[in-house]
Order: C-alpha cells, then structure tokens, then sequence
C-alpha cells in the first residue's frame, strides 16, 4: 500500500516543480519586458522604481485576505486561477504590443494585475507545497523547489531579452502560453492528503493569526526583517536598464544577461546547499550572507566592466540565496501546516516590502543622484543594517541549529 502512496506524491510533486518552473519562467521574462518597455517609452529611472511599487501594493493591501484564503479555500484552486488571469494579462499585452496600443498607463495597470495575481500565488504556493510531501521530507524537497526556481529565473530574464528583439509581443505571447501550461498542469496535481483548514470562525483575530505568530517568534522576526532591510536598500535590480543603456552599453540582450546573472549564483549555491544543506552556525551564516550582499552590491555599483558586472551579481544571488533558505527554513519548520497560508502571506510582505519597494527607493534615489551614487549607498546602508541587526537581534547572530534548543542555545 506505500508503493502507489510514494509514486502518486511523487508525481504530485514533480507536478509541482514544473508549475514553478514555468510560472518563474514567464514572469521574469515577461519583467524584463515590462521594464525594457517602460524605459523605451518614458526614458525615467523613476518609472522604473515605480513599477516596483505598484506591484507591491496589492500584496501589501491583500495581504491578511490572500493568507486567510489560502487557509480556508483549495490552494490548488487559488494557484489555477491566478495562473489563468495572468494568462488573460499577457495575451492582452501581446495584442497591446503588437497593435501599437502601449502606453506608460497600460503598462501600469498590468503590473497591478500581476501584483494582485501574484499575491494569492505568494501565499498559496509554498502552503500547497505541504499537501503534496511528507513532512519529514519538507525541507529536502524545498531545497529542490528553490534550486529549479532559481535556474528558471536564470534563463527567463536571458530568453526574455532575446525574444524582446523579435517584439514585446512575442515575450509577451510567449508568456501567456507558459501561464496556461502551468494552469493545466496544476489542474493534474492530486495531494496525497487533505489540506488541512482552520475551522474558526473569521474573524479580525483569525486573519491577523499570521502577523501575531510571527511576531510571538523574535528569533524568525529578526530574520526575514534583516532580509526586508537589507534588500529594501541593497536591491540593484531596478536600476539594471540604467545600466545596460547608459552605463555598460549591452542593450536589451545584455540587460537579460544582467538580470540572469544572479540567478545564476543562486542557482550555484542552491544546488550546493542541496548536497551540504545548512545545519549549524545558522545565524553567522545568516548575518555574513547578507553582509556579503551589501559589499556585492557596492562592488557591482563602482564596476563599469561587463565581466566584474557579472561576477559581482552573481555572487549577490549567491549569497542572497543562504538567507533565503535560512529564513524559509525557520519559517516552515514553526508554523502549523494549518496556519502556512497566513505567516506565508506575512512573509511575502517582507519580502514584497525588500524588493518592490527597494526598486522603487532604487529608482528614487538614482533620479536624485544618479545610478552610481544610489547603488553604493544602498549596499553601504546594507552592511549598516548587518551590522544593527546582530546588536538588535543577538539570539539570532548566536543561532546554532534550526531546532527550539538551537536557536535558543
């Protein structure tokens, strides 16, 4: 009987990585269209910080009621049709494109529409990931789920930038057929047990159960805030059109390679941390991980060289992938399978919070002082953050093991 058990779950979750391999795929190379598209029209490193602002706010907005959702309703069915609205956006876009019609509004709107769609992704996702695996494997298997993310976001941004030379509508065609790919897929996902629910009633206590778990835990509340502040200021990101076009001079393609490189050290390590997973000294490696992300993202900002460019971002993702691992191990590890959608939904607004809104300080700061100048001060700010958090949060920096006695010992 434990024969037919294994192989439906793992099916299930081979099922899984592709809905994450096409969903990563499409949405970044459908970014790197957005944002090239934006920067050829309006020409404003403001516009571009804007974008991510605007995506951010529906994440921000919903974040309690996308939590609560995917703790009450099928996140299988939640995950379907977010997927099949972002279908519908990028035929849309595609259709847009190629008819003439965008505009620096259409493309804002959209980013809106793949904020609100990603908000119910966000939350319902990682909490799926629970009804499809045993729990002793969890953490293996979410090992697995980033490394294949991460070389998704790898060759999207790259793909992305060669098939914007053939038109913003061929990426952005090309995006809605992955999104209906993955929808079907996670149509064939069957759980190998039931998603469990929280049975009390809504209520303003029931829907901030998340926020109130996650503040109860200072040690995970330190992290996954060392991250927000670190990223919100350390983020280059949205800065990397500027780059490409009056820094480096690589173009479209070039910018795809940029947006690529991170991924690429973070694809590196993850696949490290799949053979030597991270088991002690959790909180030194959490702090000198993002410390290494702050003196990146300077070495980066100062470089004019496309080859030191490169190797400076991909050892960014590098090390950006550790502390995301360490802060969604501790994540998954406390919190109650019943509860996931709640604290994920939480966490991404940490996470939206360290990139949506670092891009937009990115693109407000480089319009006032220029790229350069914005970059180092942002990866300064970083290391000054490290440097606050390890006084401010002293039983993480002393962190051990992810265990209860670990991370108190």
């Amino acid at each position: 009987m434990l024969l037919p058990h294994r192989q439906g779950a793992s099916l299930a979750f081979r099922l899984y990585m592709l809905v994450v391999v096409v969903l990563d795929f499409t949405t970044q190379m459908a970014a790197v269209a957005i944002s090239w598209q934006m920067y050829r029209l309006t020409g404003s490193a403001f516009d571009l910080g804007l974008i991510g602002l605007i995506q951010f706010a529906p994440v921000l907005l919903l974040t309690f009621i996308v939590g609560y959702a995917a703790d009450r309703w099928n996140r299988k069915g939640i995950v379907g049709c977010a997927l099949a609205a972002q279908a519908v956006l990028f035929a849309w876009l595609a259709t847009a494109s190629g008819l003439g019609w965008v505009s620096q509004m259409t493309l804002f709107g959209a980013v809106v529409v793949l904020g609100v769609s990603g908000a119910f992704l966000d939350a319902a996702m990682p909490a799926l990931l629970s009804s499809l695996v045993a729990p002793e494997q969890l953490s293996q298997q979410m090992a697995k789920v980033t490394s294949i993310s991460q070389m998704a976001v790898m060759v999207g941004p790259a793909v992305g930038g060669v098939l914007y030379a053939l038109g913003a509508n061929v990426v952005y065609g090309t995006a809605a057929v992955g999104c209906c790919i993955a929808a079907l897929l996670m149509l064939a996902i069957s759980a190998h047990k039931q998603q469990p629910t929280d049975d009390e009633p809504i209520s303003l206590r029931s829907v901030l159960a998340g926020l109130t778990f996650i503040r109860s835990r200072p040690v995970v509340l330190g992290a996954i805030s060392l991250d927000l502040f670190a990223v919100l200021f350390g983020g280059v990101t949205a800065l990397l059109p500027i780059y490409a076009n009056t820094i480096l001079h690589i173009g479209a393609t070039g910018l795809g390679v940029l947006w690529a490189a991170p991924a690429i050290g973070a694809t590196l390590m993850s696949i490290a941390l799949t053979w030597r997973p991270i088991r002690q000294r959790v909180g030194p490696m959490l702090f000198f991980s993002v410390l290494i992300f702050g003196c990146a993202t300077i070495v980066f900002a100062a470089s004019k060289s496309l080859a030191l460019s490169i190797a400076a971002l991909i050892i960014l993702g590098a090390s950006d992938v550790i502390s995301m691992v360490i802060r969604s191990t501790l994540v998954m590890t406390q919190t109650p399978d019943s509860m996931r959608g709640r604290v994920n939904a939480v966490n991404q607004v940490f996470i939206g919070t360290s990139n949506q809104i670092g891009a937009f300080e990115s693109g407000l700061t480089a319009s006032w002082f220029g790229a350069i100048p914005a970059a180092v001060l942002g990866g300064l700010a970083t290391i000054a953050v490290v440097l606050l958090w390890s006084r401010l949060f002293p039983t993480l920096f002393r962190a051990d093991e992810f265990s209860e006695e670990g991370l108190v010992g």
